[in-house]
């Protein structure tokens, strides 16, 4: 199982997923960067990504000078996951979502009842 694919086409898959955030939300995402790594911590197959940092709808006047928050996607999961061209454009687009949407400080469970899990 798996799918090969180079890290710049990788990337690219990110930044189209991205790109597909409605502008008022994505506009509201600051002081968070955008990483791909090639493997998740620990070598966890399951684990596709994750946010790290505090959520938005937790920030309040105390929020700042504080290091950008981080979503990071993980390459080799996710190719390894998947089966096909376009089951890695779903993958990473559902993966950039949720992370994305951890930022705004939408859970888990309401992200697997949106199909985002």
């Amino acid at each position: 199982m798996g799918i090969e694919m180079s890290a710049e086409e990788f990337e690219e898959l990110v930044d189209r997923a991205i790109a597909q955030i409605p502008a008022p939300l994505l506009a509201r995402v600051e002081n968070c960067v955008l990483v791909i790594e090639d493997d998740s911590p620990d070598g966890e197959p399951e684990l596709f990504g994750y946010y790290d940092g505090i959520p938005l709808s937790e920030r309040d006047s105390w929020y700042s000078g504080v290091l950008p928050d981080r979503i990071v996607i993980f390459r080799r999961p996710i190719l390894q996951e998947c089966e096909s061209h376009e089951e890695v454009i779903d993958e990473v687009r559902i993966t950039v979502w949720h992370e994305v949407a951890h930022f705004f400080g939408i859970e888990d469970d309401q992200l697997h009842d949106w199909g985002y899990g």
